[in-house]
């Protein structure tokens, strides 16, 4: 065994590690296909162990890793084929490369001098996915930790630029279906919840651009400066995209900053079918994406692009005394002063590892399965009188629940949303699948969201099967109960 009383390891002692540590991770990925989607019951001791304080003295690393995987295995199984809630990616094993390699290196990239090369890599990537969504010569963007921090930076840039030093006034549009981040982003920038504005969302969930317009004039009568319009290409609760190109000529009539929440959609772009739906995409100041969800990397990839990076690097640079020892190169982005980090890692190596190995033609592959198992989940539901299925998905996202006991769509007030509420209780207790929910319009509504490059026909099939079962199940109970 390699003796660790010493922190730099020789080669037989990384070595060895290695071999331990690539042999039981690929023993825990082989075994997620029958693993369960989520496992709360905890082995014995192991909240002891994961919470005592290290030793003084070398520890086993056989022994530790072990005490990781029993850690890993409870909770919800996102790496697994059967999680079907909120975004799954899975986490790609080459990516997972990356990290180590880049971790490793430990190369610093925030400032292009230290390490021109490596941010050449990350830059290249981020060019690539600005000509993919359509943006201009000259577009650029930043790798940051998700997309809330993409958000913040593209808020703070749009603020900067619309609304300089003075943000009296100043007021941002969004849906009630879009993502928190942007009315957090906000309130970190320094303006008031109540200048976050919700505009009326259409019977199909998308933001009601003639309302929109209504809304910003009104705020002008009212001597309110409108600065921003958040679309969302792919809404984290319905997987719904909002109507893009009419906002994008919103915001262009009115002086706005065109922001686009392409975190969950985004990835989509690869392909024919996500491009026609993103239409409208390309008109966009920013797109947040993250590449943890459509494009199956690690948690933690987020993507901001910008139109101009000019307005981001006027938001964002800083320097000070420490920092006169590096200078700027003429063709690479200093991503400290495109960000609000100055300390980072190098993250390109996660997007730029995978893309060029698999090629890009893989990832399209596996995003349009999975447009064509959410299509066949809401036919299959929608086909069942049992359900109500009430919006066809838009990428894939699918709703759905019990229809009343009459059969129709009325509402049936909160008893109706119990019974969902048990429903999705008794599906992720059979531990095969995980199901999350949402609701719309004071309606709960169970979503099955197919996104992992590990989920198959198969296993859409088998969730489906316990998704009609466990409503079996439930109606018998409930017969039984009256």
């Amino acid at each position: 065994m390699p003796d660790m009383a010493n922190l730099d390891v020789n080669r037989p002692e990384m070595a060895e590690l290695g071999r331990q540590a690539v042999e039981v991770l690929a023993d825990w990925l082989e075994a997620l296909e029958e693993s369960p989607a989520s496992d709360y019951t905890s082995p014995a001791g192991l909240a002891e162990r994961v919470r005592r304080p290290p030793g003084d003295d070398p520890g086993d690393f056989g022994e530790l890793v072990a005490t990781f995987l029993e850690a890993a295995g409870q909770g919800v199984n996102t790496a697994g084929p059967g999680y079907l809630a909120y975004f799954p990616a899975g986490g790609l094993y080459s990516a997972a490369l990356a990290e180590l390699l880049a971790n490793a290196a430990n190369r610093y990239t925030g400032l292009a001098q230290t390490a021109p090369a490596l941010v050449g890599m990350e830059h290249g990537v981020l060019t690539w996915l600005c000509e993919r969504f359509g943006l201009p010569r000259g577009a650029a963007g930043i790798t940051t930790t998700g997309g809330s921090v993409a958000t913040l930076s593209a808020v703070l840039a749009a603020r900067h630029d619309r609304l300089g030093e003075d943000l009296s006034g100043g007021t941002l549009y969004v849906t009630g279906h879009t993502h928190h981040c942007v009315a957090k982003a906000a309130r970190v920038c320094g303006l008031p919840a109540k200048n976050v504005r919700q505009v009326p969302a259409t019977d199909g969930l998308r933001m009601d651009v003639r309302a929109a317009a209504e809304l910003i004039a009104a705020d002008r009568a009212a001597g309110l400066r409108p600065f921003l319009l958040a679309g969302t290409a792919g809404t984290t609760g319905t997987g719904t995209i909002d109507p893009l190109p009419e906002l994008a000529g919103l915001a262009r009539r009115e002086g706005l900053w065109f922001h686009v929440d392409a975190a969950y959609g985004g990835g989509f772009q690869l392909t024919r079918r996500g491009r026609a739906r993103l239409a409208g995409i390309e008109h966009a100041d920013s797109i947040a994406l993250d590449p943890h969800k459509s494009l199956f990397l690690p948690y933690g990839t987020g993507v901001l692009l910008v139109r101009d990076p000019a307005l981001l690097h006027a938001a964002h640079a800083a320097d000070g005394d420490y920092l006169q020892d590096l200078n700027p190169l003429d063709d690479l982005p200093d991503y400290a002063n495109l960000g609000v980090e100055l300390t980072r890692e190098f993250r390109g190596l996660r997007l730029w590892l995978p893309l060029h190995l698999h090629g890009v033609r893989a990832f399209e592959r596996e995003l349009d399965e999975k447009l064509d198992l959410a299509a066949l989940v809401h036919r299959e539901l929608a086909a069942d009188p049992r359900f109500e299925v009430p919006w066809e998905p838009d990428l894939t996202v699918v709703m759905f629940r019990l229809r009343d006991e009459g059969g129709g769509d009325g509402d049936e007030g909160e008893g109706g949303d119990e019974l969902n509420r048990r429903l999705l209780h008794e599906i992720n207790a059979t531990r095969r699948v995980y199901l999350s929910s949402t609701t719309v319009g004071g309606r709960f509504y169970l979503r099955l969201c197919v996104l992992s490059f590990r989920t198959h026909a198969h296993h859409v099939r088998r969730a489906l099967r316990i998704v009609r079962e466990s409503a079996g199940r439930l109606a018998d109970g409930c017969l039984a109960d009256g």
